[in-house]
């Protein structure tokens, strides 16, 4: 079955999406602020490289909507507020929403996308699905840490990065301030959990 975009619920899915993509980019730079705010600067980096990412993911919804340039699409849709002052609560609030986008929402609009003969749609859909479960598993990763206590100490002897200059030190807690260009522990990151 085909329909016509202006038609069909995936229109209005495709502007569901660009809403949620852009609030979570606003969301997220918010909670860079708190994280920041906290000394938190690894989380801050943590939380502006998925907006950017969310930034990415609106645009791709939104180019399917240009043949509608110029009209007035209204949508209802659901929204989470999270405004707690507290960098653990925003990374397990970022979890559970990127998780809802992944198990529900986008796998939800691409089966409608695929029913209307929006394949391409579909698969964006699909795929930005896909990131949102990598989303909320890096954040589900530092929100571990963090709760453990580990996010600047580890058990055992593990190699910390200066996300400033890239000074590495090998030991157990992340040094107080980076020896070479004098940045804070909260600028440190394990080398093998990346932002990426």
């Amino acid at each position: 079955m085909s329909t016509e975009l202006a038609r069909s619920q995936t229109c209005l899915n495709l502007m569901r999406a660009f809403a949620g993509e852009s609030q979570a980019r606003n969301r997220y730079t918010m909670a860079a602020a708190t994280a920041k705010s906290q000394g938190f600067h690894v989380l801050e980096r943590l939380f502006l490289f998925t907006a950017e990412q969310e930034l990415a993911h609106a645009k791709v919804f939104y180019r399917h909507l240009t043949q509608l340039s110029g009209r007035t699409l209204t949508v209802d849709g659901t929204y989470p507020v999270d405004l707690p002052n507290d960098s653990l609560s925003l990374l397990r609030a970022a979890q559970h929403n990127e998780l809802q986008e992944w198990e529900h929402d986008y796998p939800a609009f691409a089966r409608v996308a695929r029913q209307e003969g929006f394949d391409v749609i579909g698969k964006h859909f699909e795929t930005i699905a896909d990131i949102e479960h990598t989303h909320a598993e890096r954040f589900g990763r530092f929100a571990d840490l963090l709760e453990k206590g580990e996010l600047f100490f580890s058990p055992d002897k593990t190699r910390w990065v200066c996300l400033k200059c890239g000074h590495v030190v090998e030991a157990t807690l992340a040094p107080a301030h980076c020896d070479v260009c004098h940045h804070v522990q909260g600028y440190f990151i394990r080398e093998n959990v990346q932002l990426l």
